[in-house]
């Protein structure tokens, strides 16, 4: 019966996995550290912990569940597999009421939930092979659809009550319940095993740590997200500095994912006219931009204005990333080479970020990340032809894996 789904059944389906995994994410992550100061009463050190226990601990599981998908060849059960483990995990996350309790239980969550993206991604790129540079971009702005709908939605459905926030321990069942509606979709996708001999083989995955091309923008891409995620992760506090509120924070939201809805679905026509350097550069450009005009800027208006192109770095950069290792990297490891690229630049690049980020704050002020991280992006560009080839598809010797990896120009 699953083989016999059409490649339109196969876009609605991922389409509709995308919406239902980030609207699970839009209503637990934007919340949960609120949730870890309000409710459950941790120290801010103790909040600083967990938040951080989550790219820590994707790290190191990202790759690992990429080798497993390549050498069993059965990533759409194991992306239904690992989507069922987290929904069940955010639900027992309820029960977790201490600081020991809520980092075991976040930690838990994170060797499932981190996965879950990258995992997609190369489902994505191999059930789509077919259906043109669109088709990836078009699945993936769902995703961003469903993000916006919760993180509109959920606040609306919480009962604030005594200035506390008692509803938010409402999260958990509700983004359990998310999950598990990715997850029946993530069942009802077609499993296409490969055979054997197109499978990733016993140390095949070294191929990856002598691919040029590949290790280059592994560098590239935890530069950028070292200059740029860590002042998007404490946006708040910089909008707080300059007199707003909570409220002005969800409208900035709502403007900034709005506009990245048909960037994102684009993306792929982009990628595939103008090239993997000049996408990258628009991504990048457009976040050092975005964030040196925030830090010199003194008219608020000018300031809220130029998030707009928040649209352009997710377009550009974090949705180009993964175009780009999918065409550079050989099918057979393409899961494996999106969970490194995620390790490196979400994890890694994230931690990093934000230490940095807080610590501006604190000696500087909340100016400075957005100087320093615009700059480090404009700087990053300047190297990005260095990093970035020019070239798209790798090409591996089926047997000869001591043989230096190829490559094809870009059609």
């Amino acid at each position: 019966m699953l083989r016999s789904v059409t490649p339109v059944n196969v876009s609605f389906l991922l389409s509709a996995y995308w919406f239902f995994l980030m609207g699970a994410l839009g209503v637990f992550f934007p919340f949960y550290s609120l949730y870890l100061d309000e409710n459950a009463g941790l120290s801010a050190g103790q909040v600083g912990l967990v938040m951080a226990s989550v790219p820590l601990t994707g790290m190191f599981v990202q790759p690992l569940w990429g080798l497993v998908a390549d050498r069993s060849g059965r990533r759409s059960r194991l992306l239904a597999l690992l989507t069922t483990v987290s929904a069940i995990c955010y639900a027992a996350m309820y029960f977790a009421e201490n600081f020991r309790s809520l980092l075991s239980a976040t930690m838990l969550l994170s060797i499932f939930a981190t996965a879950l993206v990258p995992l997609c991604v190369s489902v994505c790129f191999a059930l789509m092979t077919d259906e043109g540079p669109h088709a990836f971009g078009r699945t993936r702005a769902w995703g961003t659809i469903g993000f916006l709908v919760a993180v509109v939605a959920f606040p609306r459905m919480l009962e604030m009550k005594d200035g506390g926030t008692p509803g938010l321990a409402a999260m958990m069942p509700v983004t359990a319940l998310v999950a598990a509606v990715a997850a029946l979709v993530a069942l009802l996708l077609p499993d296409r095993p490969l055979p054997r001999s197109a499978r990733m083989q016993p140390g095949e995955w070294r191929i990856l740590f002598r691919h040029g091309p590949f290790l280059r923008f592994l560098v590239f891409i935890l530069g950028a997200y070292l200059c740029l995620q860590g002042p998007m992760s404490l946006f708040p506090l910089f909008v707080r500095s300059l007199g707003g509120d909570m409220l002005t924070v969800s409208h900035l939201w709502v403007v900034m994912v709005i506009l990245e809805i048909p960037l994102v679905a684009y993306s792929g026509a982009w990628f595939t006219r103008l090239g993997p350097r000049v996408l990258l550069a628009l991504g990048i450009g457009a976040g050092a931009i975005r964030w040196i005009v925030s830090a010199l800027a003194t008219d608020v208006n000018v300031i809220y204005a130029v998030q707009a192109l928040h649209g352009v770095t997710v377009g550009g950069l974090m949705i180009g990333a993964p175009y780009y290792v999918d065409a550079v990297v050989p099918d057979r490891l393409r899961s494996t080479a999106q969970g490194l690229l995620s390790m490196v630049g979400v994890s890694l690049g994230g931690i990093l970020s934000n230490y940095f980020t807080g610590f501006l704050i604190e000696r500087v002020g909340p100016r400075a990340p957005a100087l320093v991280g615009g700059v480090g992006a404009l700087l990053l560009l300047c190297f990005l032809p260095l990093l970035v080839s020019r070239t798209a598809h790798a090409v591996v010797p089926d047997t000869l894996l001591a043989e230096p990896l190829s490559a094809e120009p870009l059609p």
